[in-house]
């Protein structure tokens, strides 16, 4: 059994908080715990917007707080994110997510994330085996 608090993460466990442009995330399960999927909790902050086009992975993604939007690339179709809302990019969809207020969500990557990755210029995460060259 994996037990995780996420307070004693943010304070004691740097290595598994990864920041960028205006986004933190908080990595709760990696691909070393074996569960063949990441957990995360991330914090888009207010007034972002983020392009995202995960190629290589699938993620869902669950509000827990804060308003937002997401825009399918493809279609131009626009959802509103707020709290209670899930959305699944199972076509690796490219999208835009857009913080109206600081969005609080709980996200899953399969396959899992290594805690290493950092967002490529078309907004993917490479591969986890191009990771490990």
């Amino acid at each position: 059994m994996i037990v995780r608090d996420f307070n004693k993460i943010v304070k004691d466990e740097k290595d598994r908080v990864v920041s960028d442009a205006n986004w933190t995330s908080v990595r709760m399960l990696l691909a070393n715990d074996g569960m063949g999927f990441s957990f995360h909790i991330t914090f888009l902050e207010t007034g972002s917007e983020h392009t995202f086009h995960y190629k290589n992975h699938f993620e869902s993604v669950y509000c827990m707080q804060g308003k937002g939007s997401i825009t399918d690339l493809a279609t131009g179709e626009t959802h509103e994110i707020t709290p209670g809302v899930m959305y699944a990019l199972d076509q690796h969809d490219k999208h835009t997510v857009r913080a109206e207020e600081e969005l609080v969500l709980a996200c899953c990557f399969n396959p899992p994330v290594t805690g290493t990755e950092v967002h490529q210029a078309d907004g993917s995460y490479a591969p986890a085996e191009e990771l490990a060259d």
